[in-house]
């Protein structure tokens, strides 16, 4: 039996994952983000806190839905893992949008107070893809009950992630219309087509079926 550990994305928690049906061969393990120590902490900092948290050992499988397959990336630097499965996320810096250099240079999110993150449902939702009215009030209550404290470190800590390391037996799936992550930036993935940044609700069968393909391997 396999461990598979999911790590849900920013302003996201394990409900993320409510569509996703993985079979009762795998022991599955949602992880819950951990407060930064410090606002300077990095990615990779907060994927040894998740290992130390959840005593993720090696040989287990990573699944993480955007920010969350950052975060598996880090946490596959720091053991031997069976396999990382990547939704809807980027596996190196060089796959990361252009506005990411952009608010790098202009950092106006600084300015911006973390709670103010929390209600940014409304203005978000068209960039991550259409919902159903379902869908729709679970994204907005996940962002409303995110940490302020985890949002603002976790943008931050976002744009300046710089990694050019694929761990091996990486599984990469994304979608031809996430307007997040630009999926003519990002090689050697699985497309979806119509899949938007939030495809793991609408899409949820097929990605289910592509992860049962991959489990399998």
């Amino acid at each position: 039996m396999s461990r598979i550990y999911l790590i849900a994305g920013l302003g996201a928690d394990t409900r993320v994952y409510n569509n996703i049906n993985l079979n009762d061969e795998h022991e599955v393990i949602p992880l819950d983000w951990v407060e930064p120590d410090d606002l300077n902490d990095t990615l990779a900092t907060c994927a040894q806190r998740l290992i130390f948290q959840y005593n993720i050992k090696p040989n287990s499988v990573l699944i993480g839905n955007s920010l969350g397959g950052i975060i598996a990336v880090e946490v596959a630097k720091f053991m031997p893992v069976e396999k990382v499965i990547l939704i809807s996320s980027i596996k190196t810096s060089d796959e990361a949008p252009w506005y990411f250099k952009f608010f790098r240079t202009l950092p106006v999110y600084k300015l911006m107070p973390g709670s103010l993150f929390n209600s940014m449902g409304g203005m978000v939702k068209p960039v991550f893809g259409h919902m159903s009215d379902e869908d729709a009030w679970l994204f907005g209550d996940m962002l409303k009950k995110s940490s302020p404290v985890f949002m603002k470190w976790a943008m931050y800590a976002i744009l300046h992630w710089q990694n050019d390391v694929i761990p091996p037996n990486l599984y990469h799936i994304t979608g031809d219309k996430d307007l997040v992550f630009d999926y003519k930036r990002i090689k050697g993935a699985t497309i979806v087509k119509g899949g938007t940044h939030i495809m793991i609700f609408d899409k949820a069968k097929e990605i289910n079926k592509l992860l049962k393909g991959i489990l399998k391997k």
